[in-house]
């Protein structure tokens, strides 16, 4: 297994992390790596674009309307490098 260094962390920040370990009845190390598998294991779900949101059903858009958003997300593509 790896190990990971943290340094510099405000003593604040630590004291939260030993508080919310002691809840949680496990050590700080196990606690961090808790609120780290957690933190990087989520999937990261693509928000639409206001366009796909006003012609969705949450939008409430009229949806009959013939609008290019493959230009939009040409766009939004190249500006966040997917």
């Amino acid at each position: 297994m790896a190990q990971l260094l943290v340094r510099d962390l405000d003593e604040s920040l630590v004291r939260k992390l030993r508080i919310r370990a002691n809840a949680h009845g496990v050590s700080a190390e196990e606690e961090h790596r808790r609120i780290l598998r957690e933190a990087l294991g989520r999937s990261v779900e693509r928000k639409p674009s206001l366009i796909e949101f006003l012609v969705s059903p949450q939008g409430g858009f009229a949806p009959e309307l013939d609008l290019d958003i493959s230009r939009d997300r040409e766009i939004e593509n190249r500006d966040t490098g997917l």
